[in-house]
């Protein structure tokens, strides 16, 4: 059976994709893989127009005009897609995560251009992980992040921004993680991120917060246990190392102290750390997300 994502690494990377017509072929393939369809009327015959690189339908009661960003993470792009495929290779493959300062002197562009791409590449990560689900014993707990000095008091009474963190585990190794970022740790908020993250009928750990309780009202199984100070690694040990880990990643590298992009920061964390088993083919993965996001726009991101 033939691998639907290609391993590539960056000798390979700059090989394939040399030209701007090589990255437009490949969104071609990943937005139309059997063959170009109108995205309004489905039929399947068309004119390319060079001079504008637009699809036109040849349908006579249509002539609609796609371009292979329409619909993706590069809606309305004005940077070339070599850029684009070099933002995803080095945001993807890189565990430390890179700034948008590094992209920029990296790709000669500016830093708010940077900035805005790696904000749209990180949408495409966070659509292509609303679809998996979770399953198994799932350690949830809530971390804190972000703030300022003032808000340095260590826990829930902390006025830095609160974090619902589960991971998927079997046999006391992790399968996958979501971290979510929320207003309060309360039973409806928690409730709500089960609702979106998690398949039915699974097991949750916790510790003996009372917001938990909230889980006793679904059909999962609730197993929770008191736990004071430092004993509570050892009863949610996954969810307190990835909680570590996302802090150093986050401080080490994007400074991030604010509420208003951190769930973006949190969803790159999580889309490479839920595909590390395959650490050859996340390029091939990421540009296939962000062929299939609609994106986000920039008065979404600013306002």
């Amino acid at each position: 059976m033939e691998k639907p994502y290609e391993d590539i690494n960056l000798i390979e990377f700059q090989s394939k994709y040399k030209t701007e017509e090589d990255c437009e072929k490949r969104l071609f393939e990943l937005r139309w893989p059997n063959g170009y369809e109108c995205p309004r009327c489905g039929n399947k015959e068309y004119i390319y127009l060079p001079k504008r690189k637009l699809y036109e339908c040849k349908n006579k009661d249509c002539y609609y005009q796609a371009s292979v960003t329409a619909g993706t993470v590069m809606h309305r792009t004005r940077t070339p897609l070599l850029k684009w495929f070099w933002a995803i290779y080095l945001l993807v493959t890189d565990k430390r995560g890179l700034s948008a300062l590094a992209l920029s002197k990296k790709l000669a562009i500016s830093t708010w251009v940077a900035w805005t791409m790696m904000h749209k590449i990180r949408k495409g990560m966070s659509d292509r992980d609303t679809d998996y689900k979770l399953a198994g014993i799932i350690e949830m707990d809530d971390s804190y992040f972000g703030g300022t000095r003032e808000d340095d008091k260590r826990g829930r009474g902390t006025g830095k921004t609160a974090v619902l963190i589960e991971v998927a585990t079997n046999d006391d190794a992790m399968n996958y993680a979501k971290m979510t970022v929320i207003d309060a740790v309360r039973g409806e908020n928690i409730l709500n991120t089960i609702n979106g993250n998690v398949q039915p009928k699974q097991v949750f750990k916790t510790d003996g917060f009372s917001a938990y309780n909230i889980i006793n009202t679904t059909d999962h199984q609730h197993q929770k246990k008191v736990v004071k100070g430092k004993k509570a690694h050892t009863v949610l040990k996954w969810v307190h190392i990835l909680a570590s880990n996302a802090k150093s990643f986050l401080d080490g590298t994007y400074h991030v102290t604010g509420k208003k992009h951190l769930q973006r920061y949190l969803d790159e964390f999580c889309y490479r750390l839920n595909r590390r088993k395959w650490e050859g083919q996340l390029f091939d993965r990421l540009v296939t997300a962000c062929a299939c996001s609609p994106g986000v726009t920039w008065a979404e991101l600013t306002s």
